[in-house]
């Protein structure tokens, strides 16, 4: 929303120092409760459906349900947001999210169920790109980094800790509990979301785009659904496929309308920046390639190698060990190289270690892989955070709200992304394996789809490789000392 958005508020740099870190903290506590329970019900599917009295591939439209609700309410994300203020919208959707999950463990059928996931969805489409909203209007340029380090986590480690964790919940008390514990979070994140957050208010009030709504809306939610069919285990390919090239025809077309409406509901002029437009096109690559490392480890140990529910889940955590042990190094290594070198050495090495996992296999020694997956998490936590930290160094306050909205529509569909193309890896590597000589050879097909994975990882690197050398300096540099403040 290019020219619409005058917003009264403290500015960034005379807050509190402790302010934006405790805003990010909140921000990211409330999106690990968004990502974990996209995740976390998939393991618990089964002890669900005997309690609905119902088979657990009908459950699927409850995963179904919330992801397409996702897809269609984010871009509407930014117009409420600048509405109402971020404060009012995201102590709202945290509200209703929480509510919605704790519905959801009251649900004793599947018709309730499904009608609280998109309830949830709703909650969910406001509180995380609202959230990641008042956090990069409330830290100062010079503390983006550690700020974005913080909001990055959960989407990087509730994929990992979700299945896991729902089937021990599952195990060891009842599935509703994975719901019940939304509740106090919940409660928490409103509390501190109240103190915290300023109020901020826009003078504007644009026409709501509905043109592009509708059009978007059915584009997200056709691609997002054909996404997720393909990522089934027995998909129906026609049907797949209809709804995702329905899916690309729609969103070419808001595209179109986009860029020549006066007040487009999704603001496309941040591409114009270099540093954001590269998050757009070669992260959404990266991407693609990470979503899909969480959704085929655990497949391969378990399908693949033959290993316990178990024992595949720890050995996935040690990506989750990676990921946390690179947190501490993430500033420091941005400052003192900056994020074209980063990007690019730190892309290499993320294709590398994703195409390593294709050397697994039952007999591959636990010493080459841990190493490979904690190092793999290490690189992916690193690349994350220099991604979405670059994306808005540019961007000018008054295209801020747009340009997260796009960002933020792009993250949740090329996460989702990963998983499909996933899932056509393994169908591709069970149909060359055989003819090629190498159909005996153990979880070939999960192999071959790491290797594709690398070299699409890999494809993401080059489009950093155009950018300015000082790219993101003035968010990774700290601010010199004035001659005035020396003395």
């Amino acid at each position: 929303m290019t020219d619409i958005t005058t917003r009264q508020r403290k500015p960034a740099a005379q807050t509190s120092s402790s302010r934006p870190l405790l805003i990010a903290l909140l921000v990211a506590g409330a999106f690990f409760m968004e990502n974990l329970d996209g995740t976390v019900i998939a393991t618990a599917l089964p002890q669900m459906a005997i309690s609905f009295g119902s088979r657990p591939v009908d459950l699927n439209i409850g995963m179904s349900a919330y992801l397409l609700t996702l897809g269609v309410f984010i871009p509407i994300s930014g117009w409420i947001s600048d509405r109402f203020g971020p404060r009012l919208v995201f102590t709202s959707a945290v509200i209703v999210f929480t509510l919605a999950s704790v519905l959801c463990g009251f649900a004793n059928g599947v018709g309730s169920f499904v009608a609280m996931r998109v309830l949830q969805g709703i909650g969910g489409a406001m509180m995380v790109p609202v959230g990641r909203l008042v956090v990069l209007n409330n830290t100062p340029k010079e503390q983006l980094i550690s700020a974005i380090a913080t909001i990055t986590w959960p989407a990087l480690v509730a994929p990992i800790l979700g299945p896991p964790l729902g089937g021990f919940i599952t195990d060891h008390a009842s599935w509703r509990w994975i719901f019940f514990l939304n509740l106090p979070l919940g409660v928490l994140a409103l509390i501190f979301a109240v103190i915290l957050i300023p109020e901020m208010k826009s003078a504007a009030r644009p026409p709501f785009d509905w043109i592009g709504f509708v059009v978007s809306g059915l584009g997200l939610a056709s691609l997002m659904y054909g996404l997720e069919l393909i990522g089934r285990p027995d998909p129906a390919w026609l049907e797949a496929w209809s709804y995702v090239v329905a899916g690309s025809v729609l969103l070419a077309v808001a595209t179109f309308h986009f860029l020549r409406t006066e007040h487009p509901l999704i603001d496309l002029s941040g591409l114009r920046q270099r540093t954001f437009a590269i998050t757009i096109s070669g992260g959404s690559l990266f991407r693609i390639a990470i979503g899909a490392v969480p959704f085929l480890l655990p497949v391969m140990f378990q399908v693949g190698f033959g290993l316990s529910a178990f024992h595949a889940g720890m050995l996935t955590l040690v990506v989750f060990a990676g990921n946390l042990a690179m947190k501490p190094g993430t500033t420091p290594i941005l400052r003192r190289f900056g994020f074209k070198p980063v990007l690019v050495v730190n892309g290499v090495l993320n294709a590398i270690f994703i195409a390593l996992c294709a050397l697994f296999s039952p007999e591959a020694p636990l010493w080459f892989t841990v190493p490979v997956m904690f190092i793999s998490g290490m690189c992916r936590s690193m690349h994350f955070t220099a991604l979405n930290t670059i994306a808005f160094a540019d961007i000018p306050p008054q295209q801020m709200t747009g340009a997260n909205t796009l960002f933020s529509t792009a993250f949740q569909l090329t996460m989702g992304m990963g998983i499909a193309v996933g899932a056509i890896g393994i169908r591709i590597g069970q149909a060359i394996s055989a003819p090629i000589g190498l159909g005996g050879v153990t979880g070939i097909e999960f192999r071959l789809t790491f290797l594709m994975l690398g070299i699409i990882a890999l494809l993401a690197v080059f489009d950093c490789l155009s950018l300015d050398p000082k790219a993101g300096d003035n968010v990774s540099r700290k601010p010199k000392l004035t001659a005035k403040k020396a003395a």
